[in-house]
């Protein structure tokens, strides 16, 4: 299976604070790939650099073999790399198929046009109508998405996400702040929608990245302690004593 994501030696610092010191591991195509670790790991700041928000102080990232280090997130986002992010970052006042469709718009190179109204492109409204369908809010489809409860914005924005048509989806916390039965819903629904995508997702619940992850890889004190299959980290006594403990008995 060919390599989506490479990470090579990526280090990060601010002001002196070393944050990432070394980090390496790779990504196959159509891999669903979970980053766990403890707070303060450096979890965040990875996907912020992969995503194209910061630099890094030193090292390479490869996407598709390309060099993508340092490379701005509207340029990513147009070669196939998109995340979403941990907060919520929707347009409150739009209704969830204008917030959709503003994507898919974005995607097809279509400028607003004051002579053409958004609803009379069928290519676009076919495209937004499916996506909004795939994560499950075609009865929301025209509610502002300050009407929409927490995990049904959670949805909204990795459908934004999706409106990209991303290769490959950098999720943050997707399941944050859920209670038992949103992260059920949502987990059905990730499995869903990335199905020949490829998948990177930093997540803290780990019956999320049990369910989801092909590879798991861990992030200690700013470099990857291990990567590997799931059942592999769960019994790997390294990962416990750093981050996994009971939860992985």
């Amino acid at each position: 299976m060919d390599t989506i994501l490479r990470i090579d030696n990526i280090y990060k610092d601010f002001s002196g604070l070393k944050v990432l010191t070394g980090v390496d591991f790779s990504v196959k195509k159509n891999e669903r790939h979970a980053v766990i670790g403890p707070n303060g790991a450096g979890k965040t700041t990875l996907f912020n650099i992969i995503s194209g928000k910061y630099k890094p102080s030193s090292g390479k990232i490869f996407f598709n073999n390309k060099n993508i280090s340092g490379k701005p997130v509207h340029v990513l986002s147009h070669m196939g790399l998109c995340r979403s992010f941990q907060i919520t970052n929707v347009f409150q006042e739009l209704t969830v198929l204008e917030n959709v469709r503003a994507g898919v718009r974005c995607r097809h190179g279509l400028r607003y046009n004051f002579l053409r109204k958004p609803d009379s492109i069928a290519e676009v409204n076919e495209k937004t109508e499916a996506i909004i369908d795939e994560v499950g809010l075609s009865a929301a489809m025209h509610a502002p998405a300050r009407e929409l409860a927490y995990g049904q914005q959670r949805s909204l924005e990795i459908a934004i996400t999706l409106s990209s048509d991303p290769e490959l989806i950098l999720l943050d916390e997707p399941t944050a702040g859920m209670n038992r039965s949103e992260t059920l819903e949502a987990i059905k629904m990730i499995d869903r929608v990335i199905k020949d995508r490829t998948l990177v997702i930093i997540e803290h619940d780990m019956d999320v990245v049990f369910s989801l992850a092909d590879t798991i890889s861990v992030l200690h004190y700013g470099t990857i302690l291990a990567s590997d299959r799931p059942e592999t980290i769960r019994n790997n006594q390294k990962v416990k004593d750093a981050y996994l403990g009971e939860e992985a008995d």
